[in-house]
């Protein structure tokens, strides 16, 4: 079959014609012949326009034979059976059907009936139709009508109370993710959500679930998804901002547009992009005190290893009014709420830099020889750092 992770409907003309040169040898393989009602493509299924990175997912040119399938496993060969015969369905002849929409007036309230009455099963003769089910299997057809018939009816009010929402599955909530655009008020970015089919992309979405399922924010439970104390921290912290809206994606879309288009720069987008994290970082602090959120969160096992305190190493070369401080991974200035960015790395080049040679870099400018710096290529080398610029230099003696 072709690539599996596409959502595109459709498939150009080139794919269309390899599969009407085999359409007798696919049905061989499904042990269902017909007569091929069409070997002309519709613009329904063959739309060059429509394709994105990928066409529809259909079978290959590649035929298997008939022990090639028997050797498959029973879901393999269901899933294949399933493409080829959606793709057979192209050449078959349409479902028909009449429908009779019936309306009866009482006391002056229209109501509404709809009668639906098979005329020929088409291409649905190529999928097994299962047994209807409770009110579905009860459903009488409409009974012989005349225009302006007068019909004897029951009025009755129904009781009941409406019942919540149910929990998401997985499934649910990756077609949520693409559906995302309904939930926002403004038109252009709903068109756009639309157009870009929401969050993340269908080879991506299941990938980002299971990323915030590993870091504990729901869980899933016999697939059904459920939010974890970590998880409403996580959505408490983040409310209200851009970051929880899919707002955000819609934005940084419209502007990579314009970079596509040549009306806008990388370097405009990747700034807009850094001053909004530091506006999160200086706002979510502010807004979870507000919040006084009460749900206490078990110590992680990080943290019951090993704790951590903040160390003032040197005065700030860049600013002159913070400090630089030593935080878990990275030096940072104490002075970023009111915008400066000097920071210095916990490892560079995988070397560690210790608090001694980054204080070395903050009031001298440079440090002295450091070894046991690593090149991509592996190879092990001896230099000196340098701070020009705010950024680091080598400087080799």
């Amino acid at each position: 079959m072709s690539y599996p992770r596409t959502d595109t409907r459709h498939i150009t003309p080139s794919e269309f014609n390899y599969l009407a040169a085999s359409v007798e040898k696919y049905q061989e393989l499904i042990g269902q012949p017909f007569e091929i009602a069409s070997k002309t493509p519709k613009k329904r299924f063959v739309d060059s326009s429509k394709v994105q990175e990928h066409y529809a997912i259909i079978p290959t040119k590649k035929v298997p034979t008939a022990a090639t399938i028997a050797r498959l496993a029973p879901l393999e060969r269901n899933l294949y059976e399933e493409v080829v015969r959606t793709a057979l369905a192209m050449f078959h002849r349409d479902y028909l059907y009449t429908e009779t929409k019936v309306t009866t007036d009482v006391n002056g309230l229209p109501f509404f009936t709809t009668g639906k009455t098979e005329v020929d099963k088409g291409w649905k003769e190529l999928f097994a139709t299962p047994p209807k089910k409770g009110k579905e299997a009860d459903e009488p057809a409409l009974p012989p009508l005349e225009q302006n018939e007068t019909v004897q009816s029951e009025i009755g009010i129904k009781e009941g109370a409406t019942q919540p929402p149910k929990p998401y599955t997985e499934g649910q909530l990756i077609a949520m993710m693409k559906t995302c655009g309904k939930l926002v008020e403004d038109q252009t970015e709903t068109d756009i959500l639309k157009e870009i089919e929401g969050l993340g992309t269908e080879a991506t979405r299941s990938n980002i679930i299971e990323t915030i399922k590993k870091h504990g924010y729901i869980s899933v439970t016999k697939n059904i998804v459920s939010i974890t104390d970590k998880g409403r921290v996580l959505c408490q912290s983040i409310e209200g901002s851009l970051l929880a809206s899919p707002s955000m994606t819609a934005k940084w879309e419209t502007y990579l547009k314009k970079i596509g288009n040549g009306e806008g720069t990388g370097q405009h987008f990747l700034g807009s992009v850094s001053k909004f994290i530091y506006k999160l970082l200086e706002d979510v602090p502010v807004q979870l005190e507000q919040q006084k959120i009460d749900i206490v969160l078990p110590p992680s096992k990080s943290s019951s290893r090993k704790s951590y305190t903040a160390t003032e190493v040197a005065p700030c070369p860049k600013c002159g009014n913070g400090m630089i401080v030593a935080r878990k991974e990275f030096y940072g200035c104490s002075n970023y709420k009111n915008g400066c960015k000097q920071t210095f790395p916990g490892k560079f080049l995988k070397k560690n830099l210790t608090q001694a040679q980054v204080k070395l870099l903050c009031t001298k400018g440079k440090t002295n020889v450091i070894k046991g710096f690593t090149h991509a290529n592996g190879q092990k080398f001896d230099a000196m750092l340098e701070l020009k610029e705010g950024k680091l230099n080598l400087v080799f003696v």
